[in-house]
This record gives C-alpha cells, sequence and structure tokens, in this order.
C-alpha cells in the first residue's frame, strides 16, 4: 500500500481528516521552505504537497502561480528539489508528494525522475496536463519506483470515466472541488456532495477534496464523503502575511 493512502487511513482510523498541506518549492525562500515543512509535518499533516514550479501552471489560481513564479525566479528547478529532499530523506512522517506538470518532468527525463522521486522518498505525483489517455507511459516509469499518479477528477467527471481512473490508482484520488483553477472560496458548489458519493462507490482509495479550501468549517458538509482536505492558497497568503505554518495549522488539528 502507497504511503500517501496508509497516512490518510490512519487520519480516518482516529476520527480525523488526513490533511494535505501543498507549497510551492522554495517559497518563500529556500532556507524558510524546509523550516514550513517541518512546523507541518509536526502539526501532523498525513501528506506534504511539494510544488513543481512551472512558468505555465494552467490548472493554478492567482495567489499559487504568483508563489510559483517567485519560486522560478529564484532558481528553484526539479534538480533542486529532489536533491535537496535526497538530504533530508526519511526525516518526514508525512508521506511526500510532488505537484506540477508535464514539461519539467518530461525534460528531466521521466525514468530518471521516477528513480529520483524514489531516492528522494517521495510517494506520489499530480501531473495536472496530463489526461488519463496519455499518463500510461508515465505510470509505467513511477510503479517500479513506488510512486503512485494520483488521479484527478472532478464534478464534469462521469461516474464511468471515474471506474476508468479507478483501475490500478493507488495513493488517494484528488477530487477537484469547482470546475476553475485553486484559490480560496467563500463557498463550494452543492453539487460536489452527489459527485464525492459517487467517487466514494468507485474507489477503493481516500478521497481527499481541494480547491477553494481555507478553512475547515468549508468540509462538515462533507461528512462521510471524503477522508482528506488539500489546502494551498490560504496557506501561502498566511506566510505571504509574515505568519508561520504551525499558526495556520491550529483550526486543522
Amino acid at each position: 500500500m502507497n504511503p500517501m493512502q496508509i497516512k490518510i487511513e490512519e487520519a480516518t482510523k482516529q476520527g480525523k481528516m488526513g490533511l494535505i498541506p501543498y507549497l510551492p518549492a522554495g517559497f518563500p525562500n529556500r532556507e524558510q521552505f524546509w523550516k514550513e515543512l517541518e512546523e507541518l509535518d509536526a502539526a501532523g499533516v498525513s501528506v506534504i504537497e511539494i510544488g513543481m514550479p512551472f512558468s505555465d501552471p494552467v490548472a493554478d489560481g492567482p495567489v499559487v502561480e504568483k508563489a510559483a513564479l517567485k519560486c522560478l525566479a529564484d532558481g528553484i528547478n526539479l534538480t533542486w528539489i529532489l536533491d535537496e529532499l535526497k538530504k533530508r530523506k526519511g526525516q518526514f512522517n508525512a508521506a511526500l508528494l510532488l505537484m506540477g506538470y508535464l514539461n519539467p518532468v518530461y525534460q528531466y527525463g521521466v525514468d530518471k525522475f521516477a528513480a529520483d522521486c524514489e531516492a528522494a522518498g517521495v510517494s506520489g505525483l499530480i501531473i495536472a496536463d496530463i489526461p488519463l489517455e496519455e499518463s500510461g507511459f508515465l505510470k509505467k516509469a513511477l510503479t517500479p519506483h513506488g510512486v503512485s499518479l494520483v488521479p484527478l477528477v472532478g464534478l464534469n467527471t462521469s461516474k464511468e470515466r471515474m471506474k476508468l481512473y479507478a483501475e490500478n490508482a493507488s495513493g488517494f484520488c484528488y477530487f477537484v472541488s469547482v470546475l476553475g483553477t485553486t484559490g480560496q472560496r467563500e463557498s463550494l458548489p452543492e453539487r460536489i456532495k452527489e459527485k464525492l458519493a459517487e467517487a466514494k462507490e468507485v474507489f477503493d482509495i481516500p478521497i481527499a477534496l481541494g480547491f477553494g479550501i481555507k478553512h475547515p468549517d468549508q468540509l462538515t458538509q462533507f461528512e462521510g464523503l471524503m477522508d482528506a482536505a488539500v489546502f494551498g492558497s490560504a496557506l501561502i497568503t498566511h506566510i505571504e502575511n509574515g505568519n508561520s505554518s504551525a499558526e495556520f495549522m491550529e483550526p486543522w488539528i
């Protein structure tokens, strides 16, 4: 079983929700980034999602895009991310997940990337711009190294298509709460309940809800329909305002 699934199910057994915070690698700067990750880990999160900065982040809202572009300007790239994670392998209790887009991974070399993910202790990968039909070569490279390609489904994903994603899926399923980019929202679409119920029926791995989440109070209406929450923009804004990840996590724990 993939470590991401193990960590989320550990939280479930304790009557808690799995927590998956997102930060772009190298944000707000190279040194503080690792301090923020240490605070998130100390708060007991299940998975830490690390963004791989890219110049054309089509799924990212303005907050995440601005942070990612800053990281790119600071020289953050896949080599730095994986080399620094290798130095810290085994130091995090949470499972580690990389999120980004295909171009940097392809340029890095898919087979080399998969091997270096394993060497760095990375358990999962989200590629936001690769459809199911074109993901086979990536899964083939990742699987021998114990890295799960996390499926992305949402409000416009039919139950039949969910079943295709569910075949050989591992880690967790990322349910995108809105038709749009990432970012904080005051409310979430009512139809999420219906579609989460479908996802719960189809997948035998945990379901994580992401996009638009800024506070745990938003999620009480989805109790029993999701196993974990992903949040990024609210955390990034909190850190930009001079606050710590530990403070941000207080309402969540």
